[in-house]
């Protein structure tokens, strides 16, 4: 299934309400939950934040919390030690949350995460970190998240009325593991579509509708540096998607990189996932501390 299998470092998150800033038990971050970057339908879109203690570094990485493009709430002082690799590198780690299929679609879980960034952007006195230093990473159907904010983002939305919707949304790095690049294929009325794609109420889509957040279409040579991480024995989301969208960049001329794991399937375990996390880890400090 498209929800995560295996997660040292990577969850689908659920929660609880936390009022106020916590020291975590390590000592060694600050949690912020529950901060609101908007609203919709008279509900609130939040996310966690974690700010290291010591060593901080300035540069912001955005978590999609997302797989099926389901987005759950969760305990955050239970899952700082997800995001421990990149706090103790520095980082302020944000994990956002975006309305969940099935009541929301893909569509509008790219309009939140886009918000998310804006917001971020345009606080960044208040959470100490610089607007040019961006990155966002996510598994699966939040890879793919992650990867429409790195090909299909924009400026800024001049003429709105909100001043969050006139700050850019652009990111400066992305990670996606075992990503859909190309939802035309996951579509019900795609010819060779996987069966299992069934059970997603997100992909209750056609292929015209799923176009406009299909990664691959939108590649073109301003992309953020990409590091896609893809299992060569991925049965839900073929290394395919990797390997096509890995080319669009390689034409376009965007700086990425694709890591095949040889035995992996949807998800990573053992050596390969520390492997992964540190390639993660590694993509994020070149590309937005050095």
């Amino acid at each position: 299934m498209l929800r995560l299998r295996h997660a040292p470092i990577l969850a689908v998150f659920l929660g609880v309400f936390v009022a106020a800033p916590l020291r975590s038990d390590a000592q060694d971050v600050v949690i912020e939950p529950d901060v609101v970057y908007g609203h919709k339908l008279g509900l609130a879109m939040t996310c966690d934040v974690f700010t290291p203690v010591e060593h901080v570094n300035g540069a912001a990485v955005l978590f999609m919390v997302s797989g099926g493009w389901y987005s759950h709430w969760s305990p955050p002082e239970q899952t700082q030690h997800m995001f421990k690799p990149l706090t103790d590198e520095g980082f302020t780690v944000f994990a956002v949350r975006h309305g969940s299929s099935p009541k929301f679609s893909i569509a509008e879980a790219v309009a939140d995460v886009r918000r998310s960034v804006r917001f971020i952007r345009i606080n960044t006195e208040k959470f100490q970190v610089d607007p040019n230093r961006i990155g966002v990473f996510g598994m699966s159907a939040g890879g793919h998240l992650s990867l429409m904010l790195g090909t299909a983002s924009d400026d800024g939305i001049t003429d709105s009325k909100d001043p969050v919707e006139r700050v850019s949304d652009r990111v400066n790095a992305v990670v996606a593991y075992v990503a859909p690049t190309d939802l035309r294929i996951m579509a019900r009325d795609a010819p060779d579509r996987l069966p299992a794609y069934q059970r997603f109420p997100a992909l209750d889509i056609d292929m015209i509708a799923a176009e406009p957040n299909s990664p691959i279409v939108h590649v073109t040579p301003d992309d953020a540096p990409t590091l896609l991480l893809a299992g060569a024995k991925d049965d839900l989301v073929p290394i395919s998607h990797s390997r096509n969208i890995e080319a669009a960049f390689e034409e376009a001329n965007v700086e990425s990189k694709l890591i095949e794991f040889e035995n992996a399937g949807h998800g990573f375990g053992g050596e390969d996932a520390e492997n992964a996390t540190k390639a993660m880890v590694d993509w994020f400090v070149t590309h937005l501390t050095k």
